[in-house]
């Protein structure tokens, strides 16, 4: 049986390689063109963040221009000769940003906005706050202003390049692109740059007992709820809860529904493979039941099940499996909801998160519990909890069907291996998931 450190690093070194950006073959994956995109900076401020991970530079960026462009005024005053200081100028015509000025004329102080152009023989800028007007617009109008006597040449002037050099990288390839970011590419001018496209997961829930999105009218538009309580169907809750997930972290996906049977399974597989994804996501059918599809149709293709030292989602499998006349890394998680979650928390958002240009791990800190409870001491257990007064109180029990109270956690409490029981006040590291 694996730790969960062990399942997590070969989860890792079986997604990451065919991850858009990775060094590894796969549809489109690595440096290929097919992973590669150009997208306009105004799109990608759009779409980046915003809860679906940053897009990521698949190349260099060098500034087309120095960062600022041009000399400007730090702040409202008045342009000026370092040279002049300590005397009073005559006021000239006012510069407003925006506009070129002509070169500054000896003997006069031109007024400047924040972000205006420095004219040509002006090297420093003093406040309209030091005048005797004290602001603008009413300093417009004095004939004379004078210029403090400690000014230096240099003073409130944004140097051309200061920021960054002509020619040197805006950005680097495999950055993510950041608001920051996306903000030093816009003020240089650059309009659009390549990326790498968002990984594509193909997400596969399994089971004959799922209702299918057009049973339920999703498609019709019908918002009345379907009455489950009389048949034996249930809804594709993984398939609905993982896509979301995954979206979180900039991935794109699409959603299939497979029966419990081997062929029908395979067959649907590869049809919604493709050429399409780069990773396949499975639920259910991996444990030690009668009907596991998922076991059945692909351990044979390469995927190898292994249970991991964890409750929930102690049953686990992967692989690099051939599926449409190629070999796709399949991930597969438990049927059961809360395990599916807390294994994609575990094992595969870490890895996805930073392909997105997101921190891998989720903020974690170490709390005193405010309950006592049980945990197989064999497994580490992760159980849901909510943080009330600087404790952590468990929200539900350890079941995995749990899923409600999972929707009404802020965080993922850890009890380790070796670890039978908690008592209030031991404290325990917990993630948080908000």
């Amino acid at each position: 049986m694996r730790t969960i450190g062990q399942h997590r690093e070969a989860v890792q070194a079986l997604v990451e390689p065919v991850l858009p950006g990775g060094h590894g073959a796969g549809p489109g994956s690595g440096s290929g063109s097919a992973s590669v995109e150009t997208v306009s900076v105004v799109d990608l401020a759009v779409a980046s963040g915003a809860g679906r991970g940053y897009r990521v530079l698949a190349k260099a960026v060098p500034a087309p221009t120095p960062l600022p462009a041009f000399d400007n005024s730090q702040m409202d005053g008045f342009a000026v000769r370092a040279a002049d200081a300590g005397t009073t100028l005559r006021v000239g015509a006012p510069i407003p940003a925006g506009f070129v000025p002509p070169p500054l004329e000896p003997g006069t102080a031109a007024p400047i906005m924040t972000g205006a152009r420095v004219p040509a023989g002006a090297d420093a800028v003093f406040p309209v706050e030091s005048t005797p007007a004290g602001s603008f617009p009413a300093a417009l109008d004095t004939e004379s202003v004078p210029v403090p006597h400690d000014l230096v040449a240099g003073t409130f002037v944004r140097v051309a390049g200061s920021d960054l050099r002509a020619g040197a990288s805006i950005a680097r390839a495999g950055q993510p692109l950041t608001p920051a970011v996306l903000g030093a590419l816009a003020g240089a001018g650059v309009a659009a740059v390549d990326v790498f496209r968002r990984p594509r997961v193909l997400v596969v829930s399994t089971g004959s007992e799922l209702l299918d999105d057009d049973a339920a009218g999703v498609r019709a538009g019908v918002r009345a709820a379907v009455d489950l309580s009389a048949g034996a169907v249930i809804g594709d809750v993984n398939g609905v809860a993982l896509s979301a997930a995954l979206t979180e972290v900039g991935v794109e996906t699409r959603r299939v529904r497979v029966p419990d049977d081997p062929e029908r399974f395979v067959d649907e597989l590869d049809r919604a493979v493709g050429e399409w994804a780069d990773l396949v996501l499975t639920t259910g059918g991996i444990s030690a039941g009668a009907y596991e599809v998922v076991r059945q149709a692909l351990e044979p293709r390469g995927l190898e099940v292994t249970p991991v030292a964890m409750q929930p989602g102690g049953p686990q499998a992967l692989g690099s499996v051939t599926i449409a006349g190629r070999s796709v890394p399949v991930v597969a998680f438990p049927g059961n909801p809360v395990s599916a979650l807390v294994s994609f928390e575990v094992f595969l958002r870490p890895v996805l998160a930073r392909a997105a240009g997101l921190p891998g791990a989720r903020p974690s800190t170490d709390v005193p519990s405010a309950d006592s409870a049980t945990s197989p001491a064999g497994k580490h257990q992760v159980r849901r909890g909510t943080i009330v007064d600087g404790r952590v109180q468990f929200v539900g029990g350890p079941s995995s069907h749990l899923l409600w109270h999972y929707a009404e956690a802020t965080h993922l409490v850890h009890v380790p291996v070796g670890t039978s029981q908690v008592d209030a006040g031991d404290v325990l590291t917990v993630w948080s998931i908000r």
